[in-house]
């Protein structure tokens, strides 16, 4: 029997976690030949089970893969859908100071979800809940894998398969809404949608370099809202789907600064997630007024605390941080996590195992502080 409540939690997580030591080796060595795919999958069924009695003993109300079962926090799932797959990157994503590796997806043939590999995955996790918690799966948001493929169309064009991007953009929808039904059959309640499409927009350096104008910027938020909403449209009552938006995420380096006003009023007011988990973690990440933009009874997890850095904050000037975005959005709607993840890619940030768990202790110690729960 699963936890009675369901996501976001007072002290909560982004879902990814650093990978050990033997499950980085067995994927090196699956990728170089010297280990078939069972050999793999048996090494990440033990490092995921350990994983899932680590978040237990931490407290944690929610339990996820680590997401140990993917190369990237997006690309893996986008190689899951039929029509998409793995191909080399014509330019690698420049984050602060790194390089991505060369990989990204591609059209190959029109998209559909049946028997995407992540709900197997999903099962291996939900064998693992209890009356404390509850399985979450995470997976890039509808925005994301539209950005990604209509991105790469110079590269690698589609028009064998579609006559426009509105006809792909319906195919992944109806592709998403395939593997979510898929999910909800297995047991799934709580998808969560990261997304770091939101954010470039927030950040005018990255729109100058990708050659967006003021107008291309309206656009592109309606096409994220459309797309995010149309897949979320008519889901089950206790389906609960959430988002994390994010600046992102690779190797302790960051992708784009801003705060989300640019956004807030068709993020917040109109992106039909239950709860939006947010980084609030430096001083690239904006104020706290966007939030008065957060409609309905909508939730906001505050990322207050970095997943990037080893040092742990000072729980007084967290505490601080949360009152003050509490002038916006009233307490009993605010949660506390990590900003991100602490492995968006295999790669992991700058952090040991270890001081991965102090961070989610210091959440933890904190949630309690303020929320008494």
């Amino acid at each position: 029997m699963a936890y009675s409540h369901n996501a976001p939690f007072r002290a909560d997580v982004v879902g990814s976690y650093l990978r050990p030591a033997e499950l980085k080796a067995a994927r090196e060595d699956f990728a170089a030949g010297k280990i078939d795919a069972a050999a793999l999958k048996a090494v990440e069924d033990k490092a995921i089970t350990e994983l899932v009695a680590k978040q237990k003993a931490a407290g944690l109300h929610v339990i996820t893969d680590g997401e140990f079962r993917r190369g990237w926090w997006h690309f893996d799932f986008m190689w899951g859908f039929n029509g998409v797959d793995h191909a080399a990157a014509a330019h690698r994503v420049a984050f602060h100071d790194e390089v991505t590796p060369a990989d990204t997806a591609t059209v190959t043939g029109r998209i559909s979800g049946e028997n995407h590999p992540f709900v197997e995955h999903f099962k291996f996790v939900k064998q693992f809940e209890d009356e404390n918690t509850v399985a979450r799966q995470t997976m890039p948001s509808p925005a994301q894998t539209r950005f990604v493929l209509t991105g790469n169309a110079a590269a690698y064009p589609y028009d064998e398969f579609y006559k426009n991007d509105d006809e792909l953009t319906a195919d992944i929808v109806a592709a998403y809404r395939q593997v979510i039904a898929d999910l909800y059959a297995a047991g799934c309640r709580n998808v969560q949608f990261d997304d770091c499409t939101w954010t470039r927009l927030c950040d005018a350096s990255v729109r100058e370099r990708l050659g967006w104008s003021d107008e291309d910027a309206l656009r592109l938020q309606q096409e994220n809202l459309d797309v995010i909403n149309a897949v979320i449209a008519d889901q089950p009552d206790d389906l609960v789907i959430n988002t994390h938006v994010c600046r992102g995420n690779f190797h302790s380096t960051w992708l784009s600064s801003g705060g989300y006003a640019p956004v807030a009023a068709k993020l917040f007011g109109e992106e039909n997630v239950d709860a939006y988990y947010l980084e609030f973690d430096d001083d690239r990440s904006g104020d706290f007024a966007p939030l008065a933009e957060v409609s309905g009874d909508k939730k906001v997890v505050l990322g207050l605390i970095t997943s990037k850095k080893p040092d742990l904050e000072d729980p007084d000037t967290i505490k601080a941080r949360i009152q003050e975005a509490a002038q916006y959005i009233p307490l009993d709607r605010l949660c506390l996590s990590t900003q991100c993840g602490f492995a968006s890619t295999q790669e992991g940030n700058k952090l040991t195992e270890d001081q991965q768990w102090a961070k989610i202790a210091l959440v933890q110690s904190i949630a309690k502080d303020v929320w008494g729960e």
